[in-house]
This record gives C-alpha cells, sequence and structure tokens, in this order.
C-alpha cells in the first residue's frame, strides 16, 4: 500500500506519511458521498451558500496557518501562498454571492403554446483529482461551485501535499458542511480508476499532466462519466514592435517565475519581434537575474525551491538536451548541488523543434526566447504547440492585439498583461490543454443538471 508524504523540498526533509486508505474503505467513502448527495441536494441554497461564506471567512481568519502549509509542502514563498489563500478565499465568497442568480430558473422564449424553462440542478458525488502546484486553489475552482450547486465530491489530492488535503476537508467541516459532501481520500491511481467506474459517480474534475489526463478521461468515456481536465500548457508571451518594453519585459520576469513556474498558465514561450528583441532580451535578464532561489519561509523571497527533487530532474533534463541540440543559456541552467529542490532562473536561446524544449512543457524557472519578425510569424509561432491553454500579447495597437487574440488557438488571451486568475473569469483551455471550463457561471454548469421543463398548455 502507498503512502502520501510530505517533505520540505527547501532542505529535502521528509516530514510526516499518511497510508492509502484500503478498497473497502474507498467504497465506504463512496457510501457516504453518495448518502450525503440525497439529503445536501434538497439543502435549502441559503444554506448552502452559508458554508459557502463562512469557508471564505476561516480562510481569511487562518491565512498564515494555511499558507505555512503550502510553503512546508511544496516550497511556494511565504508572501505567495498567503496570496493563494486570499484568491481561494475569494473563490468561496464568489460563489456564496452568486449562486442564486446562476442556479435561477432560465425561460425560454419557445414558438409554441405554453412555457418552457431550463432548471439548473446537481447531478450527483464526483470525484476530483487535483495537483500540487496550488493546493488550495485547484481544489477550490471544482469545490466551491460544486457545493453550491448540490453535488458531493471525494476529492484525490497530489502525494506531497497530504497535510494541505487534510487542511482543506478540515476548514469545510468547520464551516459547516453536513458528513459525506466533501471527503478526502488519499487513495492509488488504481483506486481513482474504480470510482469512476463506480455507479454511484456522476463526473470527475482532473488539474494535472497529460498522461494523468489521458487516464482520466479514457475511463470516465468508458462509463459515460462527464468529465473536466485541465492540463498543461506552454503558454506565449508575445513581444511586437511597438510595445512598451520596459513593462512587457517586468511583466514576463513575474509571468515565468511566479510560483517558482510552476503554472500551467505561466509564461514560458517569448515570442519577441525582431525591433525590439536585443532591448527585451537585455531587460529580461536584469529581471530574471534579480530571483535568485532562497527560503521559502522569508517574506522577501520571490523564487523557492520547486515542489521536489525529481521536478528538478526533470527540468534539467529538458534543458540539458536543448543544449546538448545547440541551444544558447544566456543565464542560469546550472542545477545546485545540495539537498533542496532549488533550481536557478534559465533562459534558453535558439531552441529548434528538434529539441524536447520546444514542444514540451517547461514546469519551472526556465524561459525560452524567440525571435521573430512579424505579427504573423510571432501568431504561427504561438499556434505552433500541442497546448492552447493561455497567451499574452504586449503592444500599443489595439487593433494589432484585436487580430492576436482571434487568432491565437488558446483558451484565453491577455493583452498588455500575465495571465491572472480570479473567480469571475472562466479558465480553461484547447488542444491538448483540456477540455471544460472552471470558474465564473462556466465552471458552474460544468456539472450541473441543465433540466428542461416543458408544459405546452402552461401560460406563457
Amino acid at each position: 500500500m502507498g503512502v502520501y508524504t510530505t517533505t520540505d523540498p527547501a532542505t529535502g526533509e521528509e516530514v510526516a506519511q499518511y497510508p492509502e486508505i484500503s478498497d473497502a474503505e474507498l467504497d465506504e467513502l463512496i457510501g457516504r458521498s453518495a448518502a450525503a448527495y440525497r439529503s445536501w441536494r434538497t439543502t435549502p441554497l441559503e444554506q448552502r451558500r452559508a458554508v459557502l461564506a463562512r469557508a471564505a471567512e476561516i480562510h481569511r481568519e487562518q491565512a498564515d496557518e494555511l499558507a505555512a502549509l503550502l510553503t512546508l509542502e511544496m516550497g511556494k514563498p511565504i508572501t505567495q501562498a498567503k496570496g493563494e489563500v486570499a484568491l481561494v478565499a475569494s473563490i468561496y465568497q464568489y460563489y456564496a454571492d452568486h449562486a442564486e442568480e446562476f442556479m435561477a430558473d432560465e425561460p425560454l422564449d419557445i414558438a409554441g403554446s405554453g412555457t418552457a424553462v431550463v432548471r439548473t440542478e446537481a447531478i450527483g458525488p464526483l470525484v476530483g483529482v487535483m495537483p500540487w502546484n496550488y493546493p488550495y486553489y485547484q481544489v477550490a475552482r471544482f469545490a466551491a461551485p460544486n457545493i453550491a450547486l448540490g453535488n458531493t465530491i471525494i476529492l484525490k489530492h497530489a502525494r506531497n501535499c497530504p497535510q494541505s488535503a487534510l487542511a482543506i476537508e478540515r476548514v469545510l467541516t468547520e464551516a459547516g458542511l453536513p458528513d459525506g459532501v466533501y471527503l478526502n481520500a488519499f487513495i492509488s491511481s488504481a483506486q481513482v480508476a474504480a470510482a469512476i467506474a463506480d455507479p454511484r459517480i456522476q463526473g470527475v474534475s482532473l488539474t494535472g499532466s497529460e498522461k494523468a489526463g489521458s487516464a482520466v478521461g479514457e475511463v470516465a468515456g468508458r462509463h459515460m462519466k462527464k468529465c473536466v481536465l485541465e492540463l498543461g500548457g506552454s503558454d506565449p508571451f508575445i513581444v511586437l514592435g511597438d510595445a512598451d518594453v520596459d513593462a512587457a519585459a517586468s511583466a514576463a520576469v513575474v509571468g515565468r517565475l511566479g510560483n517558482g513556474g510552476q503554472a500551467c498558465t505561466a509564461s514560458k514561450r517569448f515570442l519577441v519581434e525582431e525591433p525590439v528583441y536585443d532591448e527585451f532580451v537585455r531587460k529580461f535578464l536584469d529581471g530574471m537575474t534579480g530571483w535568485q532561489p532562497s527560503d521559502p519561509a522569508s517574506p522577501e523571497t520571490k523564487l523557492g525551491p520547486l515542489s521536489s527533487r525529481s521536478a528538478v530532474d526533470e527540468l534539467d533534463e529538458l534543458v540539458q538536451d536543448a543544449v546538448s541540440h545547440g541551444a544558447e543559456v544566456l543565464t542560469g541552467g546550472d542545477r545546485p548541488d545540495e539537498k533542496g529542490a532549488y533550481y536557478p532562473p534559465t533562459v534558453l536561446v535558439g531552441v529548434t523543434p528538434e529539441m524536447r524544449a520546444y514542444h514540451e512543457e517547461l514546469f519551472g524557472p526556465v524561459a525560452v526566447v524567440h525571435r521573430v519578425g512579424s505579427l504573423d510569424e510571432a501568431i504561427e509561432a504561438a499556434n505552433d504547440s500541442p497546448f492552447g491553454l493561455s497567451s499574452s500579447v504586449f503592444t500599443s495597437d489595439p487593433q494589432k492585439a484585436d487580430r492576436v487574440a482571434e487568432e491565437l488557438e488558446t483558451g484565453m488571451v491577455w493583452i498588455n498583461s500575465t495571465s491572472k486568475s480570479s473567480p469571475d473569469l472562466p479558465f480553461g483551455g484547447v488542444k491538448r490543454s483540456g477540455v471544460g471550463r472552471e470558474l465564473a457561471r462556466f465552471g458552474f454548469n460544468e456539472f450541473a443538471n441543465k433540466k428542461l421543463v416543458r408544459n405546452p398548455g402552461g401560460k406563457k
């Protein structure tokens, strides 16, 4: 039987272990979730909203304690960890505030006699499979709208953040969530597949790698279960010749190094038009070298360790592959010889399609900069990726910005800004970045039964 382990990535020290539950215990959890659904879906909406509002309050009240767990388990700098907790509070509050609006009956303008309305209802117990890079935020995107809707949740978190996973369950219980509505489950991949296949489970949401998404999507499809998959990204960051280079370079550093570069929506491929290329690279390098890895528990730290030594191994492998095929390292690229999972800010140029770094996601503080000759070439290069999550374009010309936004094959486009998350903005991608949307009204409706109620004899 496997274990979930807290290992401090700043030191390599193993802090705590939690065993996986047995198949019988998982079956009992599914039973509890199914039983809770029967009552939770009929619980007055005002009570469900009150639980979410209280969950938001608890996140604000316990921000220091909750943030410290993020720093301990995945190395997130403490200031950024507190920012994640604040964002999570805003998500729970958003759905507490908007659930009534989102669940309101929608009358249809029909041709025949009588009335027709679409009602938004829960569908049943759901499974969530969530990653380690934003332990609270990723869960809140999935959990908050579905708790408001009346669904119940069994949540399998990442193996390296078990204490964060338990904290989520504790906070929701303290907020007044009845037993069985949200259940943490330390389970294996095989047990995830078994849970999805169980007829009591009605859907699954996963945020993670392409490999994990393909596996979960296959099982969900085989058993006719609704799924939402938020997978990888290799987000383009386009700098056109008329851009404010200072603003673009400053944003590029934050977009690449925030959360240690361990974000699916991090800016990863920098496509810079010829007239400003040299200036951008010079200023980008100045900014990147200013973020040196240090103790994530310090309030001054902007760049901490990666989540694990294995994450360092995977990232460095991509860098060394690129270098071995002719790419140039402008800064960084030297893996520290220490127990902690640190990796320096790194900038690569000369990356070409035969290198893994051209198409694969660099999940860490490594940027790839390309020189492009025109707006058309920038768009073509941006779309030359198996991913299509988010993107950024920097330009002073609104018409160029609109054209780029229209032609980019991504789920999100940010103009003169890096990608940011907010409860009222839909989140999701196209191509191998996944299917479905989270947040805003769009996330609320992913696991909802949009039930038609037609009364041909009713009064309009």
